[in-house]
């Protein structure tokens, strides 16, 4: 139960750059006495091109499994299968490096919403709660007041806003109601917000709830960059800030 507490602060001494927190959280977070932990993990853009944020997404799902999340307590959300993208030249996998030695995608991967599933109104209902009567468990965020939730967020986003399906946006105004909700509602302790976009920072600048450690792969104003392309998929399979945040994982 540890384990979510420790990344927070291995992330926050190697990703301060990136987030407006004080000095004070890695050590608030370290000492988290808290009961269970959660990961939403978000992949909110289609198309063959975007590749790359699939992969991240599964990379990043793989890791947390890895580190003890079970898939009980993991929602994922991928909004286009690549794995079955008919230009895909190795059907049935996703790949994060041009050696094509891991396949993320795998054999146990466990996706709760795909396609147009993914959208800002599934994913608002998700975090607060405020999902239909008969949701599937698989479904549903069951956190409470001793949850620490990880939410890693990837695609294309700009000044306070992201991008859902190439055709909604998720302002940085309603991600920072979303998650007061959920802390007036008692449904986390503390939160990992991650975010891979251009413009990230601006996604979580106007927060204000209690509780929660925002990092981001790019500042206001500034890109978010891909970090290699596999000539035989022919896109770049993986950005450079979550290539890099996986590394640190592996420690």
């Amino acid at each position: 139960m540890e384990m979510l507490s420790l990344i927070f602060t291995i992330f926050f001494l190697v990703l301060a750059p990136r987030t407006q927190a004080d000095a004070s959280i890695p050590h608030k977070f370290a000492n988290s006495n808290h009961t269970n932990n959660w990961a939403v993990l978000v992949d909110t853009s289609r198309f063959w091109f975007n590749y790359r944020h699939v992969a991240n997404v599964l990379s990043i799902y793989r890791s947390v499994k890895r580190l003890g999340i079970p898939d009980s307590q993991i929602i994922l959300m991928i909004a286009d299968d690549m794995a079955c993208n008919p230009r895909n030249p190795r059907p049935a996998t996703v790949f994060n490096n041009a050696n094509q030695h891991i396949n993320v995608y795998g054999d146990d991967v466990e996706v709760d919403y795909r396609g147009y599933e993914v959208t800002v109104e599934n994913f608002v209902r998700l975090l607060t709660g405020r999902l239909p009567p008969g949701t599937p468990r698989s479904k549903q965020l069951l956190s409470d007041e001793g949850s620490n939730i990880l939410i890693y967020l990837t695609g294309h986003g700009g000044d306070g806003f992201l991008k859902f399906q190439d055709s909604e946006e998720i302002t940085n105004q309603e991600m920072s109601d979303a998650l007061e909700q959920m802390w007036q509602k008692q449904r986390y302790h503390e939160v990992f917000f991650i975010i891979d976009t251009c413009q990230a920072a601006s996604m979580y600048e106007r927060f204000y709830s209690p509780n929660i450690l925002a990092v981001g792969s790019s500042l206001v104003g500034e890109d978010s960059l891909s970090h290699h392309v596999d000539p035989a998929i022919g896109v770049y399979i993986i950005d450079r800030y979550t290539f890099y945040a996986l590394e640190f994982w592996k420690v």
